[in-house]
Parts: C-alpha cells; structure tokens; sequence
C-alpha cells in the first residue's frame, strides 16, 4: 500500500524548455533584449561556428554542431537534460531554419522560439518587393535545377542559397534554360555592417567572389522562343529525353487529371518509363512526392535525368514492381499509376493492396489483353472505365491529315 502511494506522488521530470533564438548577419548587437537575455542565463549555447563566434562572450558555455547535424541532434541535446539550453538560428528559426527540425523532434510545446528577420524578409525590404507575393526557393540541400518548376515571365523569386557558388549555378541554369535574360540581384549579408548587393543578367554574369551568405533575386525574364514548361500537366513530349517510352502529352494530361494530386501528396508510378507522369505529378506542387518502379537500368537512368532536368530532383526512381514495393512500404501512397506491367502477376492486386484507403488507383491500356483485365478490377473494385483516342494534324504532301495515336483504355477508381 506504502509504495503504491509512494507511486502515485512519483510525477515524471518535466523536460526543460529549448529556447531558439534567431540571429542575424548582424550579430549580437542586433538582437533584443530578450533574446540577449535567453542567450545570457543559458548553460549550454549550440549553434553554427559562424554563430557562436558572435555571442561566445556573453554565454556560460558554447557548442558547434556537428555534420551531418540532424542524426546528432537529439543526442547532443538529451546529453544536456536539466540544463538551459538555448539553441541559435539564422534569422527567423521557422522559416527553412533548425526551428522545424526541433518542433519535429520535440514537439512544439518544448520549444520557446525567438525570431529575428528572415533573409527573405529583408530582401523584400530591400527590393520593395511584396513578401506575400514573392515565390521562395531553397537551394540549400538542393541542385540549382530545383528553380525551374518556378520559373514563368515576369514572375519574382527568391532563392537561399547554399554557398557562394550557387549564384553562378543559378546564372546557368537560367540560360540553359530560355531565361538567360533573366535579372538576377545577389544580396549578402543581409542585415549586417557588410552588407552588399550585386547584380547582373544571367547569360552575362559568373558572379565570382559572391559572400556565402546571400539570398538570390529573379527577375524572370523568359526568351521569345523558349518553351513553355508550366506546372499544368502536358508537357510536350520534347520537354524529355529517353528512347521516346512515355505516355504521351494529350493522355498524360488526362492520366494525371485522373489521378488529382493535391500538396503534400505520395505517387507510386508503376512502369516509369521516361518518368513523365511521376515528373509532373511532382510539378504541380513542390511538396508533392513520388516513387516510380522501372525494370530497365537505362530507363531509371533516364528517367533520374528527365527528373532533374524538369525541376523535380527528390523523385525516387526503384526497380521493377511489385517486387520493389517493400522498399517504400513505410509509407502508403495516395494515388498509385500503373503505365507499364499491368499484365504481370498480381499486378493489380498488389498495387490496389498497397494504396491507401481513401486513396485512388489508374491504370492505363492500349491492348486487348489489359483492356479485359481492367474490365475485371472495374467489376471487382468499382470505379470508372473510359476510352479515348488522340489525333494529330501532321503533313501528308501539300496537305494535313490526322493521324490516330493508339487508343487508350483508363480505369479509375477511389480504394473505399
């Protein structure tokens, strides 16, 4: 009886709050009192080296992180249990900044967050540009090519960049890409007693001996004869390299119709092909995902290519279905496509299996012997079947003809 009551008055050790405090290129003497105050009465400080430099001074004890930082992170701080900690972050922690990774750690509730500024919040300020309407890209843990879904005449853009090369990879890739006339504006240290700008047209600058730390401004300026890649799914075909094996632009358009992603949202492309259905799933939003599962090596290869190419380098290529799923069955998808293999084994099965409930499943044919087969899942699973044909003008002598693409059987259905 003693030692259950002695139990019950047991109450766990409530952890001690993180406090995260952003910081600027200014330092110390631009934070407020509060956040002085927090770095002050700490035992422990972590942050980068660049920051801990500027307050070391004024703090019982500093540390710098390691790299890789995040599969440290917990374990430095649960080694500091009992003590203040206070955790310092570039400019605002919640924007792109370590704030997430702790929230995503800890919890929200374990966090006291101090914002300063953000980089885009200043480079606004400097521009004029209106914050709300600004498009903002991270090319910190990303290739330059990440820029691209973005892109459209006249449109504004801020990029983070991950070091002093990524202005000139920007300037590039731009070029490379009809927007060589694009206006670029570099800003360094924003914020800070050295602060600069520079600026530049893409096709005509390098931008060598660029700060590390910067923020990149576009100005995009598209050239009068290059191709118009939106985020509207149907792409022409051009837009993709390979031995042609794809679905092609009018059915792709209906394919992905079909499959309706919204944000945030998990694709499994079954016979990646060229990749064009996972490519522009992703494209419709940045925070959209896929997996695509091709037998071919030299397919894969491509289609990690295209996948670059067109902006979407997070696309996860694996080889053939069904037998790869159980690489990503961590997570279900939201919608699954099969494109290629529909005729294999258990195909279907296995694919309307491993969706989510809720989720949707198509699956396309062009031959009579998946055509039945989609008649059999439309009967045993419901859904809708449709049937279309594409026909495109080409020349024929001195006149045009219409020339029938193979027509297409579509199966669609929601796993209920």
């Amino acid at each position: 009886m003693a030692l259950a009551q002695d139990a019950a008055l047991m109450v766990a050790p409530v952890p001690s709050p993180i406090v995260v405090v952003g910081i600027g290129a200014d330092g110390w003497d631009g934070l407020p009192l509060t956040s002085r105050t927090a770095i002050e009465h700490a035992d422990v400080v972590f942050g980068s080296a660049r920051q801990v430099a500027g307050v070391r001074e004024h703090c019982t004890e500093t540390r710098t992180w390691p790299s890789p930082l995040l599969p440290n992170l917990r374990p430095m701080l649960d080694a500091c249990a009992g003590s203040r900690v206070c955790v310092l972050a570039s400019g605002d922690p919640m924007f792109h900044g370590i704030g997430v990774s702790l929230a995503r750690e800890f919890g929200a509730d374990r966090l006291r967050v101090l914002p300063a500024p953000s980089s885009v919040s200043l480079a606004c300020a400097r521009l004029g540009w209106a914050l709300h309407h600004t498009t903002t890209v991270s090319l910190v843990n990303n290739p330059a090519e990440t820029v691209l879904p973005e892109l459209a005449d006249g449109r504004r853009i801020l990029v983070l960049s991950q070091g002093a090369s990524t202005p000139g990879e920007i300037a590039v890739t731009l070029s490379a890409n009809g927007f060589g006339a694009t206006e670029m504006t570099v800003l360094e240290q924003l914020g800070g007693p050295a602060e600069r700008v520079v600026g530049g047209i893409a096709r005509e600058s390098t931008f060598e001996g660029v700060d590390p730390l910067n923020v990149v401004a576009l100005q995009c300026v598209r050239d009068p004869d290059a191709p118009r890649h939106t985020r509207i799914p149907g792409l022409a075909d051009s837009a993709y390299t390979g031995d042609g094996q794809m679905t092609k632009r009018e059915v792709r358009a209906l394919t992905l119709s079909a499959l309706a992603p919204a944000p945030g949202e998990l694709l499994w492309d079954i016979g990646g092909g060229s990749g064009t259905i996972a490519i522009e799933w992703m494209r419709t939003d940045g925070s959209c995902r896929a997996v695509t599962f091709e037998n071919s090596q030299a397919r894969r290869e491509q289609i990690e290519r295209n996948a670059l190419n067109l902006g979407v380098p997070g696309l996860v290529v694996h080889g053939g279905a069904p037998e790869s799923f159980a690489a990503v069955a961590d997570t279900a998808p939201d919608a699954v496509f099969i494109g290629g293999g529909l005729t294999g084994a258990d195909m279907l099965e296995a694919c309307w299996g491993a969706v989510r409930t809720g989720g949707r499943m198509v699956a396309n044919s062009v031959t009579a012997e998946s055509d039945s087969l989609l008649l059999t899942a439309a009967a045993k699973y419901g859904g809708e079947l449709r049937r279309f044909q594409i026909y495109r003008g080409e020349p024929l002598g001195a006149f045009t003809t219409w020339r029938p693409q193979l027509p297409v059987t579509q199966w669609s259905a929601v796993k209920r």
